[in-house]
């Protein structure tokens, strides 16, 4: 079953352009995973230091592999100082089309 998330991430206030080359290569490496089928990022029109993903994955495997991934290890160790507080994920199902 397929799952979907919503990621949410703030960046620090100074630090929406040494964020933006990190979030980039995230996309570049999880758009590579066998089991990735959506993995768009946005920035919110409103607050330049906030961020958003929309991720679709095949299964709960596959986003397990991605969880335990050198990807996303590598951006949450880069990313850590200069993110203003937690990445929140919003687990959800898709109800329309």
């Amino acid at each position: 079953m397929k799952v979907y998330l919503t990621a949410i991430l703030k960046s620090k206030p100074g630090s929406v352009e040494a964020l933006k080359p990190l979030l980039f290569n995230l996309v570049a490496q999880s758009t590579q995973e066998e089991a990735c089928l959506q993995y768009e990022l946005y920035q919110s029109a409103e607050e330049e230091n906030m961020f958003i993903f929309h991720e679709t994955w095949f299964d709960q495997a596959g986003l397990d592999v991605h969880n335990s991934g050198e990807g996303i290890n590598t951006f949450v160790t880069a990313a850590s100082p200069i993110l203003d507080g937690p990445i929140i994920i919003h687990k959800t199902n898709k109800i329309s089309e």
